[in-house]
């Protein structure tokens, strides 16, 4: 009789470890989109797409308020119209890209006549990180900040 009091007792002491093990155990999260504020959509949208060469998806709107676009397996980002002009942007607040070759994605800016420059703020001259990332700095036509760096991808 102890030995199945015993053996009923371990078997609760076993659920309830693994029913707190559970609880305590972080959740499953991952990003699904990030939405950015903008004034101009269509003026956006092809920024978005042409400048940053982002794929268009099909959103579930189909309001002219909306553009979505994938990025893979990190998400979509989301392009909402309706924000004020000429909000004062900080650099700190950006969205950051990685690609194959900053050298590449710099001449396609400068194919588009797009600004950009390293964190202090010279033109035309990359960041080189400690770890010897080059990064670059410009902003979308609503002032948001984008990065784009040569990190290598899915480190």
């Amino acid at each position: 009789m102890k030995r199945i009091a015993l053996f009923a007792f371990s078997c609760c002491l076993i659920g309830f470890a693994s029913h707190y093990a559970k609880a305590q155990s972080k959740p499953n999260i991952r990003l699904n989109h990030i939405a950015v504020y903008v004034h101009d959509l269509k003026t956006s949208t092809n920024f978005y797409e042409n400048v940053l060469q982002l794929e268009q998806i099909p959103e579930p709107f189909h309001d002219g308020l909306h553009t979505w676009f994938t990025l893979g397996d990190a998400g979509q980002l989301h392009l909402i119209q309706g924000a004020p002009q000429n909000v004062k942007r900080d650099k700190n607040d950006h969205l950051c890209f990685s690609v194959e070759s900053i050298e590449d994605f710099i001449a396609h800016l400068d194919k588009h006549k797009v600004n950009y420059s390293n964190w202090p703020g010279t033109a035309k001259a990359p960041t080189v990180r400690p770890d010897g990332v080059k990064q670059i700095y410009f902003q979308d036509p609503d002032g948001h900040w984008i990065e784009v760096n040569n990190d290598k991808l899915g480190r």
